[in-house]
Parts: C-alpha cells; structure tokens; sequence
C-alpha cells in the first residue's frame, strides 16, 4: 500500500522520503521496481529518499530533533522545485531499540503542529499492532486528523483531538482500542 502511494506522490510533484528499518527499505524497494519504477534513477535524481539511518541518538528518541530535520527536509524539496515533501516512517522503528514511547504524543503533537503550519509537507505514521503498546496506538489515533487504511481509502478521525484544544479524550480506552482492531482487521 504505501509503495502505490510513494508512487503516486512522486507522480505529482512531490519528493518522497521512506523511513524504515532495512529490511522495509529493501521491501518497499521490491515493490517500487515491480510496479515498474526506476528506484535507482529516482534515488540517483533525490525524487525518492529511501533511509534505514537511526533517526534516534545515543540518548534515545529526540521527537524536536527529527521535527527539525522533516522541516530541512521540506525546506530542501520545495529549494528544489517539488510541490512538497511526503514522508512515512514506521513508529517503532524511529523510536529505537529503547521502545520508549513516553514521547511519542509530545512528538506527535508537535508533528500535528508542523502539519498545519506547512501545508507542502504530507505523511503517513506507520503504527504496528504487533510492536507497539496499546497506549501508544490510541495515542496516535488521539493525534492524527486521518487514518491512512490503504491506497485508496482514506478516512477523517472522529477520534482526532487538536491540538491545544481543552476538550478531554471523546472515547474511553476500550473504545480506542476496539477501533484500532477495526482498523487492523479493515486495513489488512
């Protein structure tokens, strides 16, 4: 799903940047090859930036320095002529070996926030049932506007809470966690 809308994003101007372990990076490479695209003409021209470089640091997640470098990141697509940039990255991947999720709302607030001021950056959180906590599923459901289900599926979040707003969460945890199994069970 993501390699068709990597695809369809660098068809409309965008430059795309894929964040992932490896494995993922090799996997996702498969797939762009096999629909046809070539990955190391569009890696070569930088339209496709394809890392398995750590986004942590020694000390662990540092959310304000990877916010940092996707608005460099931004700045140097449109400095080069693209609409915009469109990033994903696996969750628990950039959070690193240490799986701290404590700063993954902080991180995902902020992240919202970037959204909203730089309307040239477009992106899809990878968030993984089978790696991560249920705390830090229903936090990213609690601070994404939209649920990415596949390529052609995307849905508004009636669970989104914006950011400085005062309203509490809208649905209990058992709530939020029966709606990321649906989405699981929906999406996959």
């Amino acid at each position: 799903m993501l390699a068709a809308e990597l695809k369809r994003k660098l068809n409309d101007g965008y430059r795309c940047l894929y964040l992932n372990s490896a494995p993922m990076v090799a996997g996702v490479r498969s797939y762009l090859a096999a629909s046809g695209m070539d990955v190391a003409s569009e890696v070569a021209k930088a339209r496709l930036v394809l890392s398995s470089e750590p986004t942590t640091s020694a000390t662990g997640f540092d959310g304000d320095n990877l916010l940092f470098q996707l608005e460099e990141a931004l700045d140097q697509a449109l400095n080069d002529g693209y609409k915009g940039l469109w990033a994903t990255g696996d969750m628990t991947w950039e959070f690193g070996p240490k799986k701290d999720f404590t700063l993954l709302l902080e991180y995902e607030l902020g992240l919202e926030d970037v959204f909203r001021r730089r309307p040239e950056l477009f992106g899809i959180c990878q968030y993984h049932k089978d790696t991560m906590p249920a705390h830090a599923l229903r936090n990213g459901l609690l601070t994404h506007s939209s649920v990415f289900i596949n390529e052609t599926l995307t849905r508004i979040n009636p669970h989104y809470l914006k950011t400085g707003s005062s309203a509490g969460p809208r649905a209990s945890n058992v709530e939020l966690d029966e709606v990321v199994n649906a989405l699981c069970r929906f999406g996959g």
